[in-house]
């Protein structure tokens, strides 16, 4: 209030309509990925039986969705474009029981501001179409025209006024990942409707009208069909039904993991969590299996406009959901493995209320464990018949501090110019006064994990999984500098079957990983041919290194900043690296030793955790004391 009574200036304006877009664009277009997601959202909501998406230069240049559904009026295809303007909803009431994949009419507005629009669109009975033309938020055409039945918007360099935005998106093969994970969450949830997706003029998939195991396989690969788990529970509350895969299909990384509420897709940590620890007894750390769950509850129980993205929901009773969940997938899995209920539900159902009461949300990029996606801790999986096929493969975990861990790995009394502290090699042994070397060589391996081995100074114990790491990771960098890595070609060439974004790494990486030694071919329909491998790995597993690789490089992305190069060699190894567990004989322990030390950086593993830790005496008689 002005006391005085003198006029004052307002400061508070409204914001023109092209910055509130762009405002808005903000919080709904994060990436191309975003675009796609809403014009498939839109072709769902308009009763598309025919879907097609397709995206150039990972949607950077163009994303366009064609549908053949039920179009627009002259009059809507203009409103369409208007911020919140939308036919989903006409009363306060009508939010909380949607049922539509969008409802707050604001994407397009926001699309249209940061792109250069255009949109052809006819209802079945209309006699002609109508094309408009939008770029930056500004109409550029509004005319009559011939087109097919139904909707195409196809949006044109994207963020091209706005290029701060630009310098935030990442690689093609990343941001394409992106679009194909919003693809899949589409086709899962709409097995109804036919779907294309083309990339760069490549078809990447084509899914007719199907049954869901079978689009399972069409999205993910065939070695799912015969490995698919079907689950349905119906309560007067809530319906869920879906699939799981057998957990030896687990992948090292996350993205096969899909949860839906009618038909839209959605997050949520806990039933993350709680679902994944329920493969616990099958699955490895850092392993993670395929499944789909749907859940189908009347609308006005679950709120879906709790998030800028929609990505997250709430549940007017959480607890049931979840409770739910967990008893119907631990049954599926039960009867699967033919695993028998053997008592202390009681004392579970409690395990998970003070679960439930004390979760934390998990942290991105740690483990599956406690406070992350995982087991529960001080519990031991429970060992079941060899049809479980594991893997003896090495894994990228949660990268933790070597001070953390171990306090300083390269103490100063343990340098690698300190001779004395080094271990002692043959012929170097001296038979001190107090000392054994026990063995000829003085090696031992403890729990076929750790090589143990005397230093003229104390007790050096080396992790032969970290320390092979480091070795492979090494040769790995230096063959990607030569002309001519060593190749071993194979006497049957293997062809590999990925999914569309293992595929799409493949191609990015591909110079990288031929430099290592690999001889791979891409072919059409997410397959390729290995020829040949890297010289100095065992040859027999081909497919599976090549898959782990890939999904390990792809973990690795979005946790560290490092070259593409860098983290290719760092996944290489952590596959290929001897694993824990593995006996090694004598010469084996003595050569990886003779070979760690002859790296650059022996104390440390790729991820810059320790490779050995060093006791000295004067450390081994304090603790005597």
């Amino acid at each position: 209030m002005n006391i005085s009574g003198e006029s004052v200036q307002s400061i508070i304006r409204t914001m023109p309509p092209e910055l509130s877009n762009k405002i808005a664009a903000g919080e709904v277009i994060q990436r191309p990925a975003s675009v796609a997601k809403e014009l498939l959202d839109n072709s769902v909501d308009a009763g598309a039986g025919r879907v097609r998406l397709i995206v150039q230069q990972a949607g950077r240049t163009l994303i366009q969705v064609v549908d053949d559904g039920c179009g627009m009026s002259e009059t809507d295809a203009r409103l369409c474009f208007e911020r919140h303007a939308t036919s989903k909803i006409e009363s306060v009431d009508d939010l909380f029981r949607i049922r539509t994949m969008g409802f707050r009419g604001e994407a397009m507005a926001s699309i249209a501001s940061i792109s250069q629009v255009e949109m052809k669109t006819k209802r079945v009975e209309d006699d002609a179409g109508t094309l408009l033309e939008i770029w930056g938020g500004e109409e550029k055409r509004f005319e009559p025209v011939a087109t097919d039945d139904g909707t195409s918007i196809a949006v044109r360099n994207l963020f091209y006024n706005v290029p701060a935005r630009r310098q935030f998106l990442k690689t093609d093969a990343t941001e394409l990942r992106h679009i194909i994970r919003i693809f899949q969450n589409t086709a899962l949830a709409n097995t109804d409707i036919e779907f294309e997706m083309h990339a760069d003029g490549d078809k990447i998939y084509h899914l007719p009208s199907q049954p869901l195991e079978q689009r399972v396989a069409d999205l993910f690969g065939r070695q799912y069909k015969a490995s698919l788990i079907p689950f349905e529970e119906k309560t007067s509350y809530v319906k869920i039904h879906g699939l799981l895969a057998d957990p030896k299909l687990a992948k090292k990384s996350r993205g096969e993991q899909f949860l839906f509420v009618n038909g839209r897709p959605f997050q949520h940590r806990y039933l993350t969590y709680v679902i994944l620890s329920l493969f616990d007894a099958w699955t490895k750390q850092n392993e993670y299996p395929f499944y789909a769950i749907f859940l189908e509850m009347n609308p006005s129980q679950v709120d879906v406009n709790v998030h800028p993205a929609k990505m997250e929901v709430k549940f007017d009773d959480e607890r049931s959901i979840i409770q739910l969940a967990r008893s119907v997938v631990k049954k599926a899995l039960n009867q699967y493995f033919v695993v028998p209920d053997v008592g202390g539900s009681e004392r579970a159902e409690k395990d998970f209320d003070l679960n439930f009461e004390g979760f934390a949300p998990p942290q991105s990029g740690g483990s599956r464990g406690p406070g992350a996606f995982g087991g529960r801790q001080g519990s031991e999986p429970v060992q079941f018949p060899s049809r479980i096929n594991y893997r003896q493969t090495g894994s990228i975990d949660g990268e933790e501090g070597a001070e953390r861990l171990y306090g300083d790995p390269t103490p100063d009394g343990f340098r690698r110019e300190n001779a004395q502290d080094l271990p002692e090699r043959e012929g170097q042994a001296q038979q001190k006064e107090g000392t054994s070397t026990g063995t000829e060589k003085g090696f031992w391996q403890l729990h076929n994990r750790y090589i143990l081995t005397q230093t003229r100074t104390g007790l050096c114990v080396i992790d032969q999984h970290a320390a092979h790491k480091r070795i492979i990771y090494e040769k790995t960098l230096s063959a990607t500098e030569e002309s001519l890595p060593g190749t071993q070609q194979l006497l049957f060439a293997q062809t590999v079957e990925l999914s569309a974004s293992e595929f799409a790494l493949l191609e990015e990486l591909l110079p990288i990983i031929q430099r290592m030694g690999f001889s791979i071919q891409p072919l059409s329909g997410n397959t390729a041919i290995i020829n040949g491998v890297p010289a100095d790995i065992d040859i027999g597993d081909e497919r599976a290194v090549l898959r782990d690789m890939l999904n390990q490089y792809r973990e690795l992305d979005k946790n560290l900043k490092l070259e593409a190069r860098d983290k290719v060699a760092i996944a290489f190894a952590s596959r290929t690296a001897i694993p824990r567990g593995k006996r090694l004989s004598e010469p084996e322990m003595e050569m990886l030793i003779d070979q760690l030390f002859a790296c650059s950086e022996p104390y440390l593993d790729p991820l810059k955790r320790p490779t050995l830790v060093y006791m000295s005496m004067e450390e081994l008689r304090n603790r005597f004391r």
